[in-house]
């Protein structure tokens, strides 16, 4: 029987069951102690298990696998009979300047970023539609909508992340279904871990941001799920992405000169 307790309330209205796709480290396992923390049950997704002694349930999931989602919607079928909380987290590092990096990395960061979040709320809103609740939180980055150099690809499959889910918003409110994207700065994480790029000095801007930050998985965690609760469509959660998006909105010609300055300081790392 069912032991999904939401409801169509959906958040706030007492514990969920939430699925958090790439649960096991970073974002997603800072996302998983929080639900936990405040008693949701919570099924881990990921290809990697998550550390011992964590209390959630856990299945194999690539996100480029479309019978690893098969599997997970039927995970939460047999034990729950509806899920409440899909969390799209499972993400990569990757990036380069459009003339070094290789087709085949633009093909690998798209699979996983941009289709296996569509892969997520094609295998859920039906489930979502039958119970007319539930809601969708999909990570994507500030890369979503600030856009440096030498981060081509990232930048486009974030943008495309942030599309999507604004598009799921519009397409499920009938359904009493809710969609929110997530667009962190950088943050303490293990993304350069999974960095793949034919580009030297991709890494190297990747890893010098992540080291730079003095925000933790679990600070966004926590901002993040205060977003939801309110119903935001978009979380900036953290004071970086607040400041950067900002910019942008309201002087383009100083957020066009930094991200320029930003170009040739890349340019000259690369010898070029």
């Amino acid at each position: 029987g069912s032991t999904r307790r939401g409801g169509a309330g959906g958040v706030g209205q007492g514990p969920m069951g939430a699925l958090v796709a790439g649960g096991a480290s970073g974002l997603g396992a800072a996302l998983v102690r929080a639900l936990v923390a405040r008693g949701d049950q919570v099924l881990i997704a990921d290809l990697s298990e998550p550390a011992e002694g964590v209390p959630a349930d856990f299945v194999r999931l690539d996100v480029r696998s479309a019978e690893d989602w098969d599997a997970a919607r039927e995970w939460v079928e047999q034990h729950w009979g509806g899920l409440d909380l899909l969390i799209n987290n499972a993400g990569v590092g990757g990036g380069g300047r459009i003339d070094v990096t290789s087709l085949d990395e633009w093909q690998w960061i798209t699979e996983t970023h941009l289709f296996g979040v569509a892969r997520g709320g094609r295998e859920f809103v039906p489930m979502m539609k039958a119970q007319r609740s539930g809601h969708i939180v999909n990570v994507a980055s500030l890369a979503g909508f600030v856009h440096p150099a030498g981060m081509a690809s990232y930048n486009a499959v974030k943008a495309g992340v942030v599309a999507l889910t604004e598009t799921l918003g519009h397409e499920l409110a009938q359904w009493r279904i809710k969609a929110t994207v997530v667009c962190p700065s950088f943050f303490k994480t293990n993304l350069v871990d999974s960095m793949r790029s034919s580009d030297p000095v991709a890494g190297k801007v990747v890893g010098a941001l992540v080291e730079r930050s003095a925000t933790t998985a679990d600070q966004i965690a926590a901002a993040v799920l205060a977003g939801v609760e309110r119903g935001d469509q978009v979380i900036f959660p953290d004071p970086a992405s607040q400041a950067a998006i900002e910019l942008k909105r309201t002087d383009a010609a100083s957020y066009d000169a930094v991200m320029r300055h930003q170009a040739r300081r890349l340019e000259e790392a690369a010898g070029g």
